[in-house]
């Protein structure tokens, strides 16, 4: 019976206390990690035999940034969701924001987006936390396409650059696209062309027994955090490792004299072969403003410009190789689809009024 009685009371749960000071030490230790990730960057660049400032050198730095900035922001976003879906099942969430609050919740998406400083890549980590908690798939979209679209980083340095009549109207278009495109997304009802592991998380076949039960334990929702970080990073790790990849070798090597001829063109087209150049290329809204700036001082028009910007930054490639591990390529050809008819409208709309 003592044998026994040592085995049970060596398997008691830690009590909560403990559990608390791990994840603030984990926060803490997340935060202190995340704010050394440049000069990380340049470290491990500092050692490969090449010239800082060349494209390769830029490539390097690009993807030893990118790559654990992503990781850990998937990590945390995850780990939070994943505690504060023990409180809200995938129903009740759905109810709280679908129905007639369905455009409230864009809306509110959107916003969230624009003060969050996330790159496409950065962005997808939240997105994925949102959908595995039961959010209407539409509200997500307009979080994913307001993030890295829309931000105070791309508002101040266009303020700088253009004025602000045109800092202005991008943050309404930008927010406008955003709101629109998730609502219409969310209409169209296709959370069956979500992935299946995806698909049966949103629906909640796959939410753990008790995930509602308001008498669950701290420990006991820090644990459902860590399972869905376990879960949902153990099937897209790879793939943000190759899409950013992808993504370092396209910032590295990005063709500016190229897109100073074509976009320079005074027609029609330059605006859809703006938007499908800008398609394959990566970098944040930040690291795009030089190549507007240069462009604009090549004689491109406006509106041509930031309809690259918009693409590069809303609709990169690096991004939808990550995305696939979530959505179907259907459901990825309808978000290009929707998010590129509407940045197409902007791009010949600044046209015809600057």
């Amino acid at each position: 019976m003592t044998m026994h009685a040592d085995v049970e009371m060596s398997r008691q749960p830690r009590p909560d206390w403990i559990w608390h000071i791990a994840v603030i030490g984990f926060v803490a230790a997340w935060y202190v990690i995340y704010r050394q990730l440049i000069p990380f960057s340049e470290w491990v660049t500092a050692l490969f035999p090449v010239d800082r400032h060349s494209h390769t050198g830029d490539a390097i730095a690009f993807f030893f940034y990118d790559v654990p900035k992503v990781m850990m922001l998937l990590t945390l976003i995850v780990f939070a969701m994943g505690v504060v879906r023990s409180w809200f099942s995938p129903e009740k969430t759905r109810a709280l924001l679908s129905g007639k609050r369905e455009g409230v919740g864009n809306v509110l998406s959107a916003s969230l987006g624009v003060v969050t400083p996330f790159c496409s890549c950065s962005a997808v980590p939240l997105f994925i936390g949102f959908v595995s908690a039961g959010v209407p798939l539409g509200v997500t979209f307009s979080f994913l396409i307001a993030a890295p679209m829309v931000n105070e980083v791309a508002l101040v340095l266009l303020f700088g650059l253009v004025g602000w009549q045109v800092a202005a109207t991008y943050l309404a278009f930008g927010l406008g696209i955003a709101i629109v495109a998730g609502f219409i997304i969310g209409k169209l009802r296709l959370e069956g062309w979500l992935q299946d592991w995806v698909r049966d998380i949103h629906s909640g076949a796959d939410a753990p027994v008790g995930v509602d039960d308001e008498r669950l334990t701290m420990a006991g929702r820090y644990r459902l955090g860590i399972a869905a970080v376990r879960e949902i990073f153990g099937k897209v790790w790879i793939w943000i490792i190759l899409g950013i990849g992808m993504g370092a070798l396209i910032h590295g090597y990005v063709p500016e004299d190229l897109m100073v001829r074509i976009m320079g063109a005074d027609a029609w087209w330059s605006v859809p072969v703006a938007v499908a150049m800008g398609i394959p290329m990566y970098t944040n809204a930040a690291g795009v403003i030089p190549i507007v700036e240069a462009l604009l001082g090549k004689g491109a028009a406006l509106g041509t410009v930031l309809a690259f910007m918009m693409s590069v930054i809303a609709l990169s490639l690096p991004e939808m190789v990550i995305l696939k591990q979530v959505l179907t390529l259907r459901l990825i050809a309808v978000f290009i689809g929707v998010v590129a008819g509407g940045i197409l409208a902007v791009g010949f709309l600044f046209n015809l009024i600057f």
